[in-house]
């Protein structure tokens, strides 16, 4: 094998391991807008706290849209989806590193790693999937919770 063919695959290692990048890409967005929406329950949780323990809960409670007992009920529910979805979209960037990694270790070490690159292409899709429904799930609980409080 010359340096030219040495030179081909790696260029086709390369290519192999762009898509996967890609999927990198959109996961690290994905996990930066599912943060964001923790983090904004998280605030939202503190402050409804801070207003059952305050002296003054009775006007408080007067001027919100929605009990904030019944509304922390709704923040526990999409914190739940919400972590659930950034588990599952870390696992699937993980599974992604890995599969880069393995195409990479296959090429150097000379060993055919496509049945287990396959597997963990699917795990991480299966999981980025997943990640998906719960964000979705997040999403509608949401809407519907501002649905309902507002009739």
């Amino acid at each position: 094998m010359g340096p030219d063919d040495q030179l081909a695959d790696i260029a086709r290692t390369i290519q192999l391991a762009v898509a996967p990048v890609f999927l990198l890409t959109a996961l690290g967005t994905i996990i930066g807008v599912l943060t964001t929406r923790l983090a904004r329950v998280v605030d939202r949780t503190r402050v409804l706290m801070a207003r059952i323990d305050s002296t003054a809960r009775a006007t408080d409670v007067l001027r919100t849209s929605m009990p904030p007992n019944e509304e922390l009920i709704i923040l526990g529910r999409r914190r739940i989806l919400v972590n659930r979805a950034i588990t599952c979209a870390t696992v699937a960037a993980l599974l992604v590193c890995l599969v880069v990694l393995l195409a990479f270790l296959g090429f150097m070490l000379h060993r055919n790693f496509s049945r287990f690159i396959a597997m963990l292409f699917i795990a991480a899709m299966t999981m980025f999937i997943a990640a998906l429904s719960f964000f979705l799930r997040e999403i509608i609980v949401t809407v519907s919770s501002i649905r309902t409080h507002e009739r």
